[in-house]
Protein backbone atom coordinates (compact mmCIF):
# COMPACT_ATOMS: atom_id res chain seq x y z
CA UNK A 1 0.00 0.00 0.00
CA UNK A 2 1.64 3.31 -1.27
CA UNK A 3 0.82 6.20 1.53
CA UNK A 4 0.02 9.73 -0.10
CA UNK A 5 0.60 12.50 1.26
CA UNK A 6 -2.22 15.12 2.22
CA UNK A 7 -2.59 18.85 1.37
CA UNK A 8 -3.68 18.71 5.47
CA UNK A 9 -0.48 19.21 7.15
CA UNK A 10 -0.15 17.73 10.66
CA UNK A 11 -0.36 20.89 12.93
CA UNK A 12 -2.80 22.68 15.30
CA UNK A 13 -3.08 26.44 14.76
CA UNK A 14 -6.26 27.60 16.13
CA UNK A 15 -8.15 26.79 19.01
CA UNK A 16 -11.80 29.38 19.26
CA UNK A 17 -13.75 29.22 21.95
CA UNK A 18 -17.32 30.06 21.55
CA UNK A 19 -18.45 33.25 23.85
CA UNK A 20 -21.55 34.16 25.29
CA UNK A 21 -20.24 37.35 26.79
CA UNK A 22 -17.25 38.32 24.69
CA UNK A 23 -16.04 41.28 27.00
CA UNK A 24 -15.92 39.11 30.25
CA UNK A 25 -13.92 36.34 28.56
CA UNK A 26 -11.22 38.78 27.51
CA UNK A 27 -10.86 40.75 30.32
CA UNK A 28 -10.42 36.74 32.27
CA UNK A 29 -7.88 35.90 29.87
CA UNK A 30 -6.07 39.50 30.20
CA UNK A 31 -5.92 39.03 33.93
CA UNK A 32 -4.18 35.77 33.68
CA UNK A 33 -1.04 37.85 32.36
CA UNK A 34 -2.10 36.50 28.22
CA UNK A 35 -0.65 39.38 26.08
CA UNK A 36 -3.59 39.93 23.37
CA UNK A 37 -3.32 40.01 19.27
CA UNK A 38 -2.92 43.78 18.37
CA UNK A 39 -6.15 43.01 16.10
CA UNK A 40 -8.50 41.91 19.08
CA UNK A 41 -11.34 43.94 20.35
CA UNK A 42 -14.83 43.37 22.01
CA UNK A 43 -16.11 41.19 18.61
CA UNK A 44 -12.97 38.68 18.32
CA UNK A 45 -9.88 38.81 20.54
CA UNK A 46 -7.32 36.04 20.26
CA UNK A 47 -4.08 34.96 22.72
CA UNK A 48 -0.67 33.80 20.74
CA UNK A 49 0.39 30.95 23.64
CA UNK A 50 3.20 28.94 22.37
CA UNK A 51 2.55 28.61 18.41
CA UNK A 52 -1.52 28.12 18.99
CA UNK A 53 -3.88 30.88 18.61
CA UNK A 54 -6.67 31.19 21.06
CA UNK A 55 -9.31 32.78 19.54
CA UNK A 56 -12.75 34.21 20.91
CA UNK A 57 -15.38 34.35 18.92
CA UNK A 58 -19.09 34.94 19.67
CA UNK A 59 -20.86 31.30 20.03
CA UNK A 60 -23.55 32.72 17.68
CA UNK A 61 -21.64 33.64 15.27
CA UNK A 62 -19.45 30.86 15.53
CA UNK A 63 -22.49 28.43 15.90
CA UNK A 64 -24.02 29.97 12.14
CA UNK A 65 -20.13 28.93 10.73
CA UNK A 66 -19.36 25.41 12.12
CA UNK A 67 -22.42 23.77 13.57
CA UNK A 68 -25.77 25.59 11.63
CA UNK A 69 -27.22 21.92 11.88
CA UNK A 70 -27.39 21.32 15.22
CA UNK A 71 -28.85 23.37 18.43
CA UNK A 72 -26.68 25.21 20.54
CA UNK A 73 -25.07 22.88 23.37
CA UNK A 74 -26.45 23.59 26.83
CA UNK A 75 -24.03 21.21 28.80
CA UNK A 76 -20.31 21.07 28.79
CA UNK A 77 -18.57 19.41 25.61
CA UNK A 78 -16.33 17.15 26.25
CA UNK A 79 -13.73 19.10 25.37
CA UNK A 80 -10.87 20.41 27.80
CA UNK A 81 -7.40 22.40 27.17
CA UNK A 82 -4.66 22.21 28.79
CA UNK A 83 -1.80 24.23 30.12
CA UNK A 84 1.38 22.10 30.57
CA UNK A 85 3.73 23.95 33.04
CA UNK A 86 7.40 23.45 33.47
CA UNK A 87 7.42 21.81 36.90
CA UNK A 88 5.38 19.89 39.95
CA UNK A 89 5.29 22.71 42.09
CA UNK A 90 4.14 25.13 39.37
CA UNK A 91 0.77 23.18 39.08
CA UNK A 92 0.18 24.84 42.18
CA UNK A 93 1.11 28.17 42.09
CA UNK A 94 -0.95 28.42 38.11
CA UNK A 95 -4.07 27.46 40.10
CA UNK A 96 -3.78 29.88 42.43
CA UNK A 97 -3.01 32.56 39.78
CA UNK A 98 -5.93 31.54 37.91
CA UNK A 99 -8.55 31.68 40.73
CA UNK A 100 -7.15 35.06 41.48
CA UNK A 101 -8.04 35.79 37.95
CA UNK A 102 -11.87 34.49 38.71
CA UNK A 103 -11.64 31.01 37.13
CA UNK A 104 -13.38 28.32 38.97
CA UNK A 105 -12.17 25.51 40.97
CA UNK A 106 -12.94 22.32 39.39
CA UNK A 107 -10.26 19.81 40.57
CA UNK A 108 -7.45 20.80 43.26
CA UNK A 109 -4.30 20.05 42.42
CA UNK A 110 -3.25 16.13 42.90
CA UNK A 111 -1.00 13.87 41.93
CA UNK A 112 -2.15 11.73 39.22
CA UNK A 113 -2.14 7.71 38.76
CA UNK A 114 -0.43 8.08 34.91
CA UNK A 115 2.78 9.80 37.29
CA UNK A 116 1.96 13.59 36.83
CA UNK A 117 0.03 16.27 38.58
CA UNK A 118 -2.74 18.38 37.97
CA UNK A 119 -5.91 20.51 38.35
CA UNK A 120 -8.77 21.61 36.40
CA UNK A 121 -10.13 25.05 36.47
CA UNK A 122 -13.22 26.64 34.74
CA UNK A 123 -13.35 29.99 33.04
CA UNK A 124 -15.85 32.29 33.58
CA UNK A 125 -17.72 30.90 30.58
CA UNK A 126 -17.53 26.97 31.91
CA UNK A 127 -14.70 25.99 29.29
CA UNK A 128 -12.16 23.37 31.05
CA UNK A 129 -8.98 23.70 31.68
CA UNK A 130 -5.97 20.93 32.86
CA UNK A 131 -3.25 22.71 34.59
CA UNK A 132 -0.70 20.06 34.24
CA UNK A 133 2.78 19.07 34.73
CA UNK A 134 4.07 15.66 32.69
CA UNK A 135 7.72 14.79 33.19
CA UNK A 136 7.87 13.91 29.92
CA UNK A 137 6.86 17.34 28.23
CA UNK A 138 9.41 19.44 26.54
CA UNK A 139 9.02 22.64 25.19
CA UNK A 140 11.12 24.93 22.83
CA UNK A 141 11.82 28.67 23.94
CA UNK A 142 8.65 30.21 22.61
CA UNK A 143 6.48 27.85 25.09
CA UNK A 144 5.75 25.18 22.49
CA UNK A 145 5.14 21.41 23.22
CA UNK A 146 8.28 19.52 20.99
CA UNK A 147 7.53 16.14 22.79
CA UNK A 148 5.61 14.07 25.03
CA UNK A 149 5.78 11.02 26.08
CA UNK A 150 9.01 8.33 27.19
Amino acid sequence: MMLTMSELPSRLSVVTLGARDLPRLRRFYRGLGWEEIPSSDDEWAGFLLGGVLLALYPVDELAAEAAADIPSPTEWSGITLACNVDSREQVDAAFADAMAAGATSIADPVERTWGGRSAYIADPEGNRWEIAWASSARFDARGALTAFGN
